[in-house]
């Protein structure tokens, strides 16, 4: 297939590629919801939870870089209908798994078939359009993806609700296999058959020092709070620290025998780079945390049932779509970086307003009076988001995107993670010892802080996001094995 074949086919490959990654990023947060009953039909604990929800985010941002070199060597097209296949296989074994360890396990396998998979899709885009075609491609890409995102505990919820076949939450996994199946076959059928660069190298131990390090700081978080906090959790986090350390300068040691590593280690002495790698940490690590804590507050505080819990997200939901809308459309362009701080401050407008809220909440709870305070942080998020990944990539030039963006990328989804479990510890922390409300008005203190930190980063960032047709550079072998740098602008 080459791009003088009818615009047909090319409008299709793009069909595939939206549907089998938002089926891969709405598993990220589609089991938000999914508590009370995973711990019902299961008899899992919190922190069964949060690693049923933080180990998928985790394989993700471990793995998405490599995935990327992968797609180069081997070809995208294999790769893409191989992860696609395994993602698909995965979530059947996590609607069939028994016990709460068997379905960590096949969430965290799961997790590494989406970082198989996701960062073929920039690479199949950029082989299939060009010119005009591959703006409107990316217009179209990245709002998509971004609501997926966003709108996987209001899905969970319904299916979780219907209760189809009385199998409860399996069906949130469950729906993925006819869907998985129908994008595998119609890709075969279409994706054109590209070979891979077999002379592109994988880089093995950097692989591995990633993965490592990514799980020894999830770990001490997710057990640190329920053991409170022996001496191994405070080893874990240092080792960690130490591990992301060796990777860099593994990376650079590589680059300087003319070996070929997994990123580009010059994006490493960015400044603005470096800094925005730590904003976007705090950021999602916030945002994702809260999305957790708001589900579990309405479920577990308010008796709310899967379904209207993840109704109760659907304000979040739509003010996150307008925030991102307006940042998108209007703001960043005329602001620059100041969109990034604009955002932030209405977040925390949002968050103080649901603060002082919940210290008083009506008896009998209604959701209504907490939506406005929502719907403002949404807004605030948003606008963070469609901005933050475009201004970021500002600092590195442009054969050097494609390893920026991928990092930013595996952060974004490890900081999930990292959300998922000290979010979850806040909030369970207090449940013990009071209310719910409490837990979620922890909760919020804690993103507050993450948001005034974040906020501070900002002036350290460039101060004009990248034009958009260096957003999407030509595929190069120095610049393509990411993944995608538009998609993840408004991502998650």
């Amino acid at each position: 297939m080459s791009l003088d074949q009818p615009v047909r086919y090319r409008w299709l490959i793009l069909a595939v590629m939206l549907t089998a990654e938002v089926m891969d990023l709405l598993d990220a947060t589609i089991v938000n919801v999914a508590g009370p009953s995973l711990e019902q039909s299961l008899g899992t604990s919190s922190v069964g939870l949060q690693w049923v929800i933080g180990g998928y985010a985790l394989a993700l941002g471990a793995g998405l870089v490599l995935g990327g070199r992968l797609g180069d060597r081997f070809g995208r097209r294999r790769m893409f209908l191989g992860g696609l296949l395994a993602f698909t296989i995965a979530s059947l074994l996590c609607a069939l798994a028994p016990t709460v360890s068997a379905l960590i396990v096949v969430r965290l396998i799961q997790g590494a078939a989406g970082a198989m998979l996701l960062p073929q899709g920039l690479g199949l885009l950029r082989e299939n359009f060009s010119g005009p075609e591959l703006v409107t491609v990316f217009g179209i890409f990245g709002p998509v993806l971004g609501l997926g995102g966003i709108i996987g505990p209001v899905l969970g919820g319904a299916l979780i609700e219907a209760d189809l076949f009385g199998i409860g939450w399996r069906l949130v996994f469950l729906v993925n296999v006819p869907i998985g199946l129908i994008a595998v076959a119609v890709a075969w059928r279409i994706l054109p058959r590209r070979p891979g660069d077999r002379a592109a190298s994988v880089d093995v131990p950097g692989a591995a020092l990633v993965a490592a390090a990514s799980g020894l700081l999830v770990l001490p978080l997710n057990f640190g709070p329920e053991n409170d906090w022996p001496w191994w959790t405070w080893a874990s986090l240092a080792a960690s620290v130490v591990g992301f350390g060796l990777f860099v300068l593994q990376q650079r040691r590589l680059a300087r025998i003319g070996g070929v590593p997994l990123v580009t280690p010059t994006i490493f002495t960015r400044r603005a780079y470096t800094v925005g790698l730590g904003g976007i940490a705090l950021f999602f690590a916030g945002l994702i945390g809260t999305q957790l804590v708001l589900t579990l507050f309405l479920q577990i505080g308010q008796d709310f049932t899967a379904g209207e819990a993840g109704l109760g997200n659907l304000p979040l939901a739509v003010g996150t779509a307008i925030g991102g809308a307006l940042s998108g459309a209007v703001l960043a362009a005329k602001l620059g970086r100041a969109v990034l701080q604009l955002g932030p401050v209405i977040q925390l407008l949002g968050a103080l307003v649901l603060w002082f809220q919940l210290g008083s909440l009506a008896v009998p709870f209604s959701i209504w009076p907490l939506v406005p305070a929502i719907v403002v942080a949404g807004v605030g998020s948003g606008m963070v988001i469609a901005a933050l990944f475009s201004v970021i990539l500002a600092a590195v030039d442009d054969h050097e995107i494609g390893s920026a963006s991928g990092v930013l990328s595996a952060v974004q989804s490890i900081a999930g993670s990292v959300g998922v479990a000290v979010f979850g510890s806040v909030f369970f922390d207090a449940v013990k010892t009071s209310t719910p409300a409490t837990g979620f008005r922890d909760a919020l203190v804690v993103q507050g802080g993450l948001l005034l930190v974040f906020l501070a980063l900002t002036f350290a960032f460039p101060q004009h996001p990248r034009p958009d047709d260096h957003a999407v550079p030509e595929a190069t072998p120095e610049s393509d094995h990411g993944p995608v740098a538009v998609s993840t602008e408004e991502s998650r």
